[in-house]
């Protein structure tokens, strides 16, 4: 995959500002797509991979909204910031995890273009693991009632007489079940039903 494969939203109120980035990141091979205000770019939320360009100082309640949608969306882009640091809110990187990227003015193309390939390839992992996630957890809604109770016996590191004793059934029966199981979750070690638990433990609390 190369660096610039990704869609790059750039969010500015002044049209020569919005322009003079379009022009620069086409140049460098990135497809470009310029909004004129955080309610534009909010009102045409975007399914394909990229990054969001947004200067930090964008004025009006729509650039804070966008700013939260960024945060917390589980389909958000990652966002680059422009700007002086001493405009950009701390929250704000605390919200994002380390997804924030910040190129200070004056801009230099060298480093906007560096951090604008940084955010499209983070954008292209997160949405890989993300569909990754989706699978496992499809996977996961197919086990039957009592294939689950041998997952989570399993997972919490039980040995196959010890789940037979706890689910009243026979050792043979607990080897069946649990051959059936790791075939649905296309597991092939306790490692990896392990990893699996915590992923689904995971998305239950951002569920909640």
């Amino acid at each position: 995959m190369a660096m610039n494969d990704g869609l790059v939203h750039v969010v500015d109120e002044e049209l020569s500002v919005r322009e003079t980035l379009r022009r620069m990141l086409e140049a460098d091979g990135f497809a470009v797509r310029c909004h004129a205000s955080a309610g534009e770019f909010l009102a045409a939320w975007p399914s394909a991979p990229g990054c969001v360009l947004l200067d930090v100082r964008m004025p009006g309640p729509a650039a804070f909204d966008l700013q939260l949608a960024l945060a917390y969306r589980n389909d958000a882009l990652p966002v680059v910031f422009m700007g002086a640091y001493g405009d950009l809110p701390m929250s704000v990187l605390a919200l994002k995890r380390g997804t924030v990227h910040f190129v200070a003015e004056p801009i230099q193309r060298e480093a906007l273009l560096a951090a604008v390939g940084k955010a499209v390839e983070r954008s292209h992992a997160q949405r890989e693991l993300d569909t990754r996630r989706r699978a496992m957890r499809e996977r996961f809604t197919t086990l039957t009632a009592r294939e689950r109770a041998v997952f989570e016996q399993v997972t919490a590191g039980r040995l196959n007489k010890q789940i037979a004793a706890t689910l009243c059934t026979c050792e043979r029966t607990v080897k069946a079940h649990r051959a059936n199981m790791m075939q649905k979750l296309q597991a092939h070690s306790v490692a990896e039903l392990v990893r699996i638990a915590i992923h689904i433990e995971a998305d239950a609390d951002v569920a909640a």
